[in-house]
């Protein structure tokens, strides 16, 4: 399993940026996916989820109206368009499975398999 995220950076608060998410060795269009961000000092929360078959998303209320998740399951990539950007959204984002991915299947649910994130920073 592998986890590849980039295109986070330095951005002025109202800025936007995309991730990306490159996934390889599991069966990525048959799961549930999510992006995560740790700010440090702080525990490591969903910030959006998408289904495997992109019927529907859920967004924690924070970023509810300026983030959009979505997926490329013939590339086994995950996005997530951030837009309007504030500094309380600085933090290292990070790609994974769904927390009920994470839970329930055996192989997530002892296996440790985050990749190394990638930074935003927003200034304000």
């Amino acid at each position: 399993v592998q986890l590849v995220e980039s295109g986070g950076g330095l951005v002025q608060s109202g800025g936007s940026l995309t991730l990306s998410c490159a996934a390889s060795g599991f069966a990525f269009s048959g799961l549930g996916m999510a992006w995560y961000r740790q700010a440090p000092g702080k525990e490591r929360d969903v910030v959006a989820h998408i289904s495997a078959d992109v019927s529907y998303s859920t967004y924690v209320v924070p970023v509810r109206g300026r983030f959009n998740i979505s997926r490329d399951n013939e590339k086994n990539t995950l996005f997530m368009q951030m837009n309007s950007l504030k500094p309380e959204d600085t933090a290292k984002y990070y790609c994974y499975v769904d927390p009920a991915t994470r839970w329930t299947i055996q192989q997530w649910r002892e296996s440790d398999f985050w990749g190394q994130g990638t930074q935003v920073t927003v200034s304000s």
